[in-house]
């Protein structure tokens, strides 16, 4: 049997980064990252990349660090051979054999090995060699460079200064002709004159000494600018066309994600969205777009697995919810064909209590091991009669969902699903949904409110159109549909204006591109519909929320409403327990959880609540039992030990006490009152 791995590579897609480490000098690790980072990628390697390389705590991590660098310079990913690397090591051989002769230094180090490791091969080289009156130099012609902004063909000069020793990079404006001259006595500050006296020595060097760029030269009678700036770009090839996000992910994540995923980090495009269901709930919707999606065949099928982790937590960094979704993909040929250039969206929603927070999710590839990551702060209001705008979501398509299905789908507004790509790119056959909503809107502003939609194209208005706020049957969601055929390519921006007597009340924009290419590929969605909003699975979420926000009474009412709606459920038992446990009614929470002692498998937390309530009650009996039930089925830990040793004093059985109470010190030394109380019995 043969799995082969494929990426999908999407072809077409077009936080700030604080160091979690202290940096090392260079002059700190191990030689052979000195020598990685000082010699084999000095001139590749971006400010950024060697800046998390050295917080970089230990060999393992530096070189899965090593090993990221290299695939995210990898032309054809996924397959055996890093053409990149490959070549870039040619490159560093041959210069260090043909252009560090004769010098006391190796040839990756003189300039001439600096622009071939960085350009490559010349398209052509002009030596001029053993001339009386000029310095031996070389004329490389480089051409067809432009995806690196570099100019469709230019030259660079290299000359002996002083006729000794290496080659150095020439440059019009810093070193002018007469520096290329054995013996010029004019003015030194007449370039025009070194010039003219050059170029009847030798025409073809004379030509470049003004400037690099083929044919521009003849337009002054100075050094050109034009070609210092063509050199400091060259320097900044390497990080052209690189997005180095992966590196930051990678100093971030190195610890939170396994090993084998450390250096695969994909990037992505991602949008995220607070809209407020008919409930009364707040939802966060979201959409993923991956810059690669990898599956595996076996034989005529294509299959994947991810695992999404979210989070969400307060700005002091504690955490708030977090969950766990496992989605598997599998494809037919068919399928894996149609989507080998298109982009694959995961989209995604999850009720949140209000409040501001940083949300994050991790999206891990369990077959390619590969991962990627967003972080966004999300605001959710908490006064709903404040009157108040979400953000726009531009969509490029509609779905109008069934009328007798209440069930919840991302970007679902009212009965519409709206298909919303976080790049917001559109094609002139496009229709454009802009969906939003209005919350808090009084019976006199639906009447006499109005609502400006006001295209710009660049600085200038486009297009602008005016409807009353009545003529929208629903007036909490907001769909208006425009058609894109008479907007030329460009920028724009759109943004809606909600009018009170002509006086603007609120307002919200979002950019949006529309594209001159032919086609435009619309993405393969992973996009599932969710239970109702009356389910009350989310009144355990929101419940759960609150309980790790400390507002235990809203928590507890939450809970009460799940478990009431279910109350064989043991997970809404648990959470309402826990809550008063929390408010020290002790009475209520044996109650809940009695009535599910009988299961053949019971959660660890059932018994240790079940314990502590009895002991709280000083029913030390029955809380002996739980600890003891507890410990058979999970084992001991630290606070088991502490609470049954605790139960077993007050009961008097001292030496019972004192076993579990030396056992947790096993476990933790460090523990001043366990430890004071164990002495005191020993005495």
């Amino acid at each position: 049997m043969r799995k082969i791995l494929i990426s999908l590579i999407i072809i077409f897609l077009l936080f700030p980064f604080q160091g979690l480490t202290e940096k090392k000098s260079i002059k700190e690790l191990p030689p052979r990252f000195i020598k990685w980072l000082e010699e084999e990628v000095v001139y590749i390697i971006t400010p950024t990349e060697k800046d998390v390389f050295l917080q970089l705590e230990t060999d393992r991590e530096r070189e899965l660090f090593i090993e990221a660098f290299w695939k995210h310079r990898d032309p054809t990913q996924g397959t055996p051979e890093n053409e990149f690397k490959k070549e870039h090591s040619r490159r560093i051989s041959y210069a260090n054999y043909n252009l560090g002769r004769g010098v006391p230094k190796p040839g990756w180090k003189t300039d001439r090995g600096r622009i071939y490791i960085i350009l490559g091969e010349p398209r052509d080289i002009e030596r001029i060699f053993g001339e009386s009156e000029i310095y031996n130099a070389e004329i490389w012609f480089y051409q067809g460079l432009t995806k690196y902004g570099l100019p469709p063909g230019f030259n660079l000069v290299f000359y002996q200064k002083d006729g000794i020793g290496e080659y150095v990079l020439y440059s019009p404006l810093a070193d002018g002709p007469q520096a290329l001259m054995t013996s010029y006595f004019g003015d030194q500050a007449d370039y025009l004159a070194a010039y003219k006296t050059l170029k009847k020595i030798n025409p073809s060097l004379a030509q470049v000494s003004l400037s690099l760029i083929p044919g521009e030269s003849a337009r002054f009678s100075r050094p050109s600018l034009t070609s210092d700036i063509l050199l400091m770009n060259i320097y900044r090839v390497p990080q052209k066309n690189l997005k180095e996000r992966y590196a930051e992910k990678f100093l971030r994540y190195k610890d939170i994600v396994e090993v084998d995923y450390t250096a695969n980090y994909i990037d992505n495009d991602h949008s995220v969205k607070v809209l407020k269901d008919p409930s009364g709930i707040y939802f966060v919707h979201y959409v993923v777009e991956l810059m690669r999606f990898s599956v595996q065949q076996y034989e005529d099928k294509y299959s994947t697995h991810l695992k999404v982790n979210g989070n969400v937590s307060d700005l002091e960094g504690k955490t708030i919810d977090q969950y766990e979704r496992s989605i598997s993909v599998e494809l037919s040929e068919t399928e894996a064909k149609n989507i080998f250039h298109k982009p694959f969206d995961l989209y995604d929603m999850f009720p949140l209590i209000p409040g501001t927070y940083r949300f994050s999710v991790i999206i891990k590839n369990e077959v390619s091991k590969e991962f990627t990551t967003l972080e966004k702060d999300v605001v959710i209001p908490g006064d709903d009669s404040t009157l108040k705008m979400s953000s726009l979501v531009l969509g490029y398509k509609m779905e109008h969902l069934p009328s007798k299905s209440n069930r919840l789908a991302p970007f679902k507004i009212g009965p519409n699903q709206i298909y919303h790509q976080p790049k917001q790119i559109f094609h002139p056959q496009d229709k454009l949904f802009l969906a939003f909503q209005i919350l808090g809107l009084t019976s006199d502003l639906e009447q006499r409110g109005q609502l400006r939609f006001e295209f710009i194209k660049g600085n200038e208005p486009f297009l602008s159109l005016t409807k009353k706020v009545n003529e929208y049957q629903d007036r909490m969601n907001f769909i208006q549909e425009f058609s894109l055929q008479k907007f030329p390519p460009g920028y724009y921006r759109i943004n809606v204006i909600l009018l009170d007597n002509d006086h603007e009340v609120l307002l919200e924009g979002e950019n949006f591109e529309i594209t001159a290419a032919t086609i435009l590929p619309r993405p393969w969605i992973h996009s599932k519909t969710l239970a109702p909003s009356d389910d009350p699975i989310y009144s355990f979420m929101l419940g759960r929320q609150f309980f790790s926000k400390g507002e235990i009474d809203k928590a507890r009412v939450k809970f009460e409403t799940a478990y009431q709606k279910k109350p064989d459920s043991l997970d809404y038992a648990v959470g309402l327990a826990r809550t008063y446990f929390a408010l020290k009614n002790y009475t209520k929470t044996k109650q809940i959880l009695l009535s599910f002692k009988n299961l053949d498998e019971i959660p660890y937390q059932v018994y240790f609540l079940l314990g502590k309530s009895h002991q709280a009650l000083g029913e030390l009996d029955q809380a002996v039992s739980f600890y003891n039930e507890a410990i058979s089925h999970f084992g001991i830990n630290m606070y088991l030990l502490n609470s049954l040793g605790e139960c077993y004093y007050r009961l008097g059985s001292e030496d019972e006490a004192l076993a579990a109470w030396e056992k947790s010190l096993e476990i933790n030394p460090n523990q001043p009152e366990i430890e004071k109380r164990v002495k005191a019995i020993k005495k």
